[in-house]
C-alpha cells in the first residue's frame, strides 16, 4: 500500500508541476524522466525497515539519481563509493530512529547540497553551509529604513521611490505567482525614476516560473540564458544533450532604463536562476556578494522507514554552459560596514545607488 500512496503522491506532484511550469517544456520533460527512474528507487522486497535497510536504500538513491557527482569530485573531491563505506560500519541493528537519522543526516551532508533533504516526523536534515558560513550582508533594520512605512506592496513584492529619484524594489521570495498585471503597475508607478534596484538578497528561492516572470521585463528581445540536462540512467553520467533555456520578453510594460539586483550567500534555487537570468539582460549590474547556488532541479523519493528524501536530479547551466550549483559572483564585491550600519545607512543600497546616479 505505501508503494501504491508513494506513487500517487508523485503523480499529484506533476499536476502542481505542470500548474506552476506552464512554458518549461524541458523541465516537465526532464520530471516524468527522472520519475520513470525513481518510481522503483526503493522496493520493499530489497530492502527491508533497518537501520542497515534504510542506509542502503537512501545511498542508492542518491547513488543512481543525484546530478553533480562529477561536478563535486572536481569541486572538493566528492567520492560517493568512498562515502559508502566510511558510513556503512555505522549502522546497526541497535540503533534507535534519532539515531539513524542523525547518521543518514551526515552521510547526505556529504553533498554539500542545499536541495537536499531528509524528512522525518521530529526533523528535517538540511545543508545551510551555503549561508550560514558567510556574512548575512544585509539587514532587516536598514531595509525597514529605505522602505520607510508608506511603501507600496503589490504580488509579494515592496516597492518605492527613494528619494534620489532610484525605484527600490525588494524581492525576498519567490514562494507564490507574481501578477502580470500587478507587475505592470510595479513599473509603471516606479517609471519616473532614473534607475532601478532589485533588492533579492535572502531570497531563498521558490517558483522558478516566477523568477522568469520577473525577469522577462528586462529584456526586449529573446535570449539564451542557460542549459538544462535530465537523466536517462542510473550512471553517474547518463544525461541527456543539453537543451536551451531562453528567456522570452513579456508582452507587459519593459523597464529600459539601468537596474542593479543586490544579492548575498541567502540568495538560492530560483532566486539564484533570477541572477543568471539577470545577467543575460541589458543594463543590469550584480552588486553585493556571491550567491548561495543551487542549481539542481529537485526530486524526492522514499526510504523504507518512510522518510522522504529531496536531491538535486536535473542540472541546469549558465549560458556558458557552467555549473551555478555553487553560485554567481557579483559585477561588484560590495559588503555592509559596521562603520555604515551605525549611522543607518545600507553600505550595498548606497553603492548601487552611487551606480545607477
Amino acid at each position: 500500500m505505501r508503494r501504491i500512496d508513494q506513487k500517487s503522491r508523485q503523480w499529484k506532484a506533476i499536476g502542481k508541476l505542470i500548474t506552476w511550469f506552464p512554458r518549461h517544456f524541458g523541465m516537465l520533460l526532464c520530471y516524468f524522466v527522472t520519475l520513470s527512474l525513481c518510481v522503483a528507487c526503493v522496493d520493499e522486497d530489497e530492502f527491508a525497515d533497518t537501520p542497515q535497510g534504510n542506509f542502503e536504500a537512501l545511498w542508492r538513491i542518491i547513488d543512481e539519481h543525484y546530478c553533480f557527482f562529477d561536478y563535486k569530485q572536481k569541486e572538493y573531491g566528492l567520492d560517493w563509493n568512498e562515502v559508502y563505506r566510511r558510513y556503512k560500519p555505522q549502522f546497526d541493528a541497535a540503533m534507535t530512529k534519532t539515531q539513524q537519522f542523525e547518521v543518514l543526516a551526515n552521510m547526505l551532508a556529504e553533498l554539500r547540497d542545499g536541495h537536499v533533504n531528509l524528512y522525518a516526523s521530529f526533523d528535517i536534515a538540511r545543508n545551510w553551509s551555503w549561508q550560514e558560513d558567510y556574512p548575512t550582508n544585509v539587514s532587516d533594520t536598514l531595509i525597514r529604513r529605505y522602505l520607510g512605512t508608506d511603501y507600496r506592496i503589490a504580488t509579494g513584492l515592496q516597492y518605492r521611490i527613494l528619494d534620489d529619484q532610484t525605484g527600490y524594489l525588494r524581492c525576498s521570495s519567490f514562494g507564490s505567482e507574481l501578477g502580470e498585471g500587478n507587475l505592470d503597475d510595479i513599473l509603471y508607478s516606479l517609471s519616473p525614476c532614473r534607475g532601478l534596484i532589485i533588492d533579492l538578497r535572502s531570497n531563498g528561492g521558490g517558483l522558478v516560473s516566477s523568477a522568469e516572470q520577473l525577469a522577462a521585463r528586462f529584456t526586449n528581445e529573446k535570449i539564451l540564458v542557460g542549459y538544462m540536462q535530465h537523466k536517462t540512467g542510473r550512471g553517474h553520467n547518463d544525461f541527456s544533450k543539453m537543451e536551451e533555456q531562453r528567456l522570452k520578453p513579456s508582452k507587459g510594460i519593459r523597464w529600459q532604463k539601468p537596474v542593479v539586483v543586490l544579492t548575498n550567500r541567502g540568495v538560492f534555487s530560483a532566486a539564484n536562476e533570477f541572477v543568471q537570468y539577470m545577467k543575460c539582460c541589458p543594463n543590469v549590474t550584480i552588486v553585493g556578494d556571491r550567491t548561495g547556488g543551487g542549481a539542481g532541479l529537485p526530486f524526492s523519493s522514499e526510504i523504507p522507514c518512510g522518510w522522504s528524501v529531496r536531491f538535486s536530479a536535473c542540472p541546469m547551466y549558465d549560458r556558458n554552459r557552467q555549473s551555478t550549483e555553487f553560485g554567481i559572483d557579483p559585477d561588484h564585491f560590495v559588503a555592509l560596514t559596521d562603520a555604515d550600519f551605525a549611522r543607518g545607512i545600507d553600505t550595498i543600497i548606497e553603492y548601487a545607488r552611487q551606480l545607477l546616479r
